[in-house]
Order: C-alpha cells, then structure tokens, then sequence
C-alpha cells in the first residue's frame, strides 16, 4: 500500500482548543463553542486526519442570560476523557465555573450538566484519576475574571466528578518564561504526570511541556513544538493522543487565522528522554517544528468529512449550523426546506444584527468561496427581513426587507457594540422567490448580490469575540409579525 500523506491544516475550519481522545480504534475531539448553540462539538475519526462531526454536548447553554447573545461567553476550551467505560466532558464556563457532562455513547445523549467547581475566571480544566483511585483538575485562570493568570492550579475532586475536595494549589508559575499559561492537558507515561500547556499568546504563542512524577510536582519544563521558521502562527493549545497500544503518539493543536478562525493542525510526535518533541524534530535539545505534510498516523483512508452544503431534506437541523444564542420553540420548522419565522426578540436585536439570536450560521471551511441559498418568502408585515450575512465584529450582509406592501432589497453592514446597521437600498423585488449569494476573496473581502449576480461594494468583515467569521441565515421581523421565509438549497463551495 502506498502511503498516505495528509496536509495541514487536517481541519481549515474554527474548531479552536482542540482535545482528543482514543478509545479502542476510535478518536473523538471536542472544541470549544462559547455562546454557540448547540454546544460543545463531538467529532469522530479514525485516523485523526479525516473528522465528522456527530454530536454536541449540549443544546442550549443552561444559564438564563444566553437568551441573549452573549458574544465570547459560554464554553470555553474542554476536555473529553474516558474512564471505566465513561466518557466524561469537562467545560469551563468562565463566569461560572467547571461543569461535566458525561455519557456512556458519545454518538448519543450526553447528561446534563453539572458543576463540579464553582467560580470565576477557572478555565481549561483537564481531569486525571491517579493509581491510587483519586481525581485532580487541572485548570487555567482568566485575569479578565479572577484578577490573575500566568499559573497553572490543581484541585482534588471526587473520582466521579461530581465534588469539589480541595481548592486549587499552584503547581506551575509561569510569569517568567511562559506568560500567559493555560489550557493543561493531563497525560501520564513511563511514571511521568506530563501537563501540556499553551503559552506566549494565542498569536504568538509555544507549547509547553511540563512534567514530574508526583502529582504536586515539581514540574520540570520544556518548550516542544514553535513557530521557528515556519508560517503556522502560535502553534498550541491540543491535545497529545496515544494512537495505538506501541506507544505511538500524535498532537492535535490550532493555528489562529483570523476571519477562518482556529484552524487545526495534526504533528508526529518523537520522545526525546521522555520529552514529547511536536512536528519535526530538527534538533533533539531543541522544540519541534510544525509540519506542511505528514504521514497518516493511522494507515486507513475513510468517507468521513464535514458537510458545507444543505439542501434542509431531513427531518432534524443538520450538525453544520449554530445559533449565537439559545434557541427558542418557534424560531423555525422543516417543511419542504428550512422555514425560519421573521422572529422579535428585542429592538436592540432588530436594530444590530448581532445581536440578533435567531441567526442560523456555520464556520468558514474555504479560504475564498461562493455561497447561496435559493428563499421562498412570505414576509407579511411592515418590516419583516430575511438574508445572507457574513458574521464577525465587523459584519455585512444582503436581505430582503418588507416595506409599503413591497419586499426591498437591501445590503448592510455593522460592527459590534454599534447600535444600528447601515442599509443601501437595492431593487425592488417582484417575485416571492430569490437566490441571495454572496463570493468571500482571501483574507477577509465580501460581496453579496441576487439571483447569482454579484452587485454589491466590498465589504471587509472581521473575526468575531475568539472565532472565526461566520456564514449565516436569518428571519426577523415586528413584536407580532406572521411572516416567514423558506430556505432551500444552502450551497458553500
């Protein structure tokens, strides 16, 4: 058999703070999805190369505020490990604290979830059970919430997850050679604890490798993998995953590319006196390097993919799409397509489309490509509004609007903490079906147009609060509008 190379980044889409696991012949991956619901993304491989996306965690963030969109809140970098055949989630909420979630079947329901660790600014947990029967977290702090940051804490829970024993204990500082430490992942080998950590700034940053055989430490320290000569920008924050029962490794870490968000890049991994060296080992006493291409870990090919396209056929709302807030009964129906209502939530919603909840979006998967979606409308009140948007601080979009029994065409665009959208006026429209589309040009310049002509300006977009841009679909409308739009046929190419 030939062999099989594969190129990074494995996944050109904003699955950022990557961890993953095997289980068997199987890897799961979990990321972080912040405000955006459904929560928590379960990914599946078999070769840790090709990923499909099967699952969340949760359907809705389970704190009343995110009614609202709450931009960069929510579920931040996660764990998934397993453990006497469980399968454990754990989710930090940085305003809340640490919550789990578990389940037997990650292809199926996880539980709700719980708090194990209640409080602020506690992120990044990673949990391990020790020979001895315990269980430790270990944990990033966020200075934006808890004052401080830079450190690396642990606690004693029960072996369930379920309470808190200790408070935290500091076992790595790292104010003075790796600022801004976080995101530790727990692994043991050959008697060694290994905490791997990200540090130096998401842009900028290394991965550390910390490492000691008593849980408390001390923790010896290495850098294991940097940017060097190399394109890929602040390469951290992953997992490392055992790959087979030979003691074969891999890391799993992203890359931040702006607009395209946190993209996820694949590294051999060589032991070098028990240091795991990520990407290329060009020189055993210094860090790896990352790699353009490499090797199949795993020397099998499969189908597995993640979907742009969605013709809505199905009787359930594919994986691909998120909404910025919790869904509410009644924003949508799948009926002969996508039938999203022209929803009232608030006038701030109404007036800014970013804060608009009911948003149906997916990550960017290409780094230029067209997109559209052929609407059936029935927009039935004075204001009533459908479109197409390109979402980030700086966002823009194409729309429908119902003004004076007509329904308008109009382009748009916003920005964050800006209280109402600028629309430019378009056609006038005279049938009640339409292809909204829009071409997106590397790295961050959109047009939008109809009926597959594009006719707008440009319009430069930006990343949103810690994600990449996103593509997205909406209806809204008046307290009390009855209008909606169907939507068939989203195509992203």
């Amino acid at each position: 058999m030939s062999r099989l190379i594969y190129k990074n980044p494995i996944l050109h889409l904003d699955y950022s703070d990557p961890d993953a696991i095997r289980v068997g012949d199987d890897f799961f991956m979990v990321a972080s999805s912040f405000n955006h619901v459904p929560g928590l993304p379960v990914l599946h491989s078999k070769n840790l190369v090709e990923w499909k996306l099967v699952n969340y965690v949760f359907e809705n963030v389970p704190f009343e505020r995110f009614k609202d969109v709450q931009h960069g809140h929510g579920a931040w970098a996660p764990s998934i490990r397993y453990h006497n055949g469980i399968y454990y989630c754990i989710i930090p909420f940085p305003d809340e604290g640490i919550y789990v979630s578990q389940t037997t079947d990650p292809f199926g329901k996880w539980s709700d979830l719980w708090c194990v660790i209640e409080g602020k600014g506690i992120i990044d947990p990673c949990p391990i059970w020790t020979e001895d029967g315990k269980c430790y977290i270990a944990t990033g702090f966020a200075k934006s919430r808890c004052g401080f940051n830079s450190v690396i804490g642990l606690y004693e829970v029960t072996p369930d997850l379920k309470t808190q024993l200790s408070d935290y204990t500091i076992v790595y500082d790292g104010h003075d050679n790796d600022p801004t430490i976080e995101g530790p992942k727990f692994n043991v080998r050959n008697g060694y604890y290994y905490i791997m950590a990200p540090a130096g700034s998401v842009k900028t940053g290394w991965q550390v490798c910390l490492r000691s055989k008593n849980i408390y430490g001390p923790y010896e320290r290495k850098v294991v993998l940097f940017q060097s000569d190399t394109q890929i920008n602040g390469p951290h924050q992953g997992a490392l995953v055992d790959i087979d029962d030979n003691d074969n490794w891999a890391f799993l870490h992203f890359q931040d590319k702006k607009c395209y968000g946190r993209v996820v890049h694949l590294q051999p991994v060589t032991w070098v006196n028990d240091w795991p060296i990520c990407g290329e080992c060009r020189d055993e006493l210094l860090a790896g390097t990352p790699v353009a291409t490499g090797e199949y870990p795993i020397s099998i090919k499969t189908d597995f993919y993640l979907p742009t396209s969605d013709d809505f056929c199905s009787d359930t709302l594919s994986l691909i799409w998120q909404t910025p807030a919790n869904k509410k009964e009644g924003w949508y129906e799948l009926k002969d397509g996508l039938k999203l209502n022209c929803y009232y939530h608030n006038e701030e919603a109404y007036n800014a489309l970013n804060l608009t909840p009911n948003i149906f979006m997916q990550k960017l998967a290409y780094l230029s490509f067209d997109a559209s979606v052929c609407v059936k409308l029935d927009l039935q009140n004075e204001g009533d509004e459908i479109g197409l948007c390109l979402m980030g601080k700086d966002y823009a979009y194409v729309c429908v609007r119902r003004e004076n029994g007509t329904n308008v065409l109009y382009f748009a665009d916003g920005h964050f903490g800006i209280e109402k959208d600028t629309y430019l006026k378009g056609a006038v429209l005279k049938d009640d079906e339409i292809i909204l589309n829009l071409r997106y040009d590397e790295p961050n310049v959109v047009k939008f147009g109809y009926d597959e002509k594009i006719c707008s300006n440009n319009y430069y977009v930006s990343p949103g609060r810690w994600i990449g841009s996103k593509v997205g679909i909406y209806a809204k409308g008046k307290a009390g509008s009855a209008g909606s739009a169907t939507f068939r046929m989203f195509d992203m190419k």
